[in-house]
């Protein structure tokens, strides 16, 4: 009696290790599980750690919490301006509802994924190129908005959405490189106009000076001789004005004394 009591007791044991075997389930701290019952959802969803299922009854669908990078494949289009462009661009979104993003969408990662695409064509034909290539983060928010929209009712959320590169053809390029140095060029022809403004305006305060006061004429002939001569390979004319000469001539007559009138 005791021998067929302890087998009882045996196979009861075995026979909970087993079911506990098939029964056990761990979730990980970055997932939720989803158990459908028969193929319908039963109960809530199951928190990290270790879980019990029904076997052969309940099936666990582990949902991924985290942040997915996902990157837009490159779109062809034609913007306001008529400007053909390739532009790609880099998806951020996590899951918010694990039974909604099982349940109610079949693949939610491709389902992103198309919205995306879409959303950045649509971008594209509503934006000017000017937009595309400077104004960029508010084409984000608009692109975040899009996509977001329908995500929502899949469980999922839209964290950030970046416009990477704006592909341009090979002439538009060239194009854009004229207007640019065209528009430098331009910039420096008022800036070298500006500068000979204020330098005439400069040497006519200067002449008006040397005309007050001729001895700073004289002055500065100097030191342009002493600036001359300073290279040894060049020769040196130097003109006298007339009134130096003039200024010579009084300093060699004799001065006339009072006493000799």
């Amino acid at each position: 009696m005791l021998q067929e009591l302890l087998t009882v007791v045996v196979a009861v044991g075995s026979a909970g290790v087993v079911y506990v075997a098939a029964a056990a389930r761990v979730v990980k701290q970055y997932e939720r599980g989803v158990v459908l019952r028969f193929g319908r959802l039963a109960g809530d969803v199951r928190a990290p750690g270790f879980t019990m299922i029904v076997p052969l009854v309940d099936r666990l669908n582990k949902v991924n919490m985290q942040i997915v990078t996902m990157p837009v494949p490159a779109q062809e289009g034609i913007t306001r301006d008529n400007v053909t462009v390739r532009v790609d661009a880099v998806v951020y979104f996590r899951v918010i509802d694990a039974a909604n993003a099982l349940i109610k969408v079949e693949d939610y990662k491709f389902a992103v994924s198309q919205m995306a695409q879409t959303s950045l064509r649509s971008i594209i034909g509503k934006s000017d190129l000017d937009d595309l290539l400077s104004n960029r983060e508010q084409l984000n928010q608009g692109l975040e908005l899009m996509i977001d929209s329908p995500a929502v009712g899949w469980g999922v959320q839209v964290d950030r959405v970046e416009i990477k590169d704006v592909s341009l053809p090979d002439t538009m390029k060239r194009s854009m490189a004229r207007q640019a140095e065209a528009d430098r060029e331009r910039r420096a022809r008022i800036i070298n106009a500006d500068a000979e403004l204020q330098a005439s305006k400069k040497l006519a305060e200067a002449a008006q000076q040397m005309q007050d006061t001729p001895s700073a004429l004289q002055l500065r002939l100097l030191q342009t001789i002493v600036a001359v001569a300073a290279e040894k390979n060049s020769t040196l004319v130097l003109p006298f004005p007339v009134e130096l000469l003039r200024f010579l001539e009084r300093a060699d007559q004799p001065q006339e004394h009072p006493a000799d009138k």
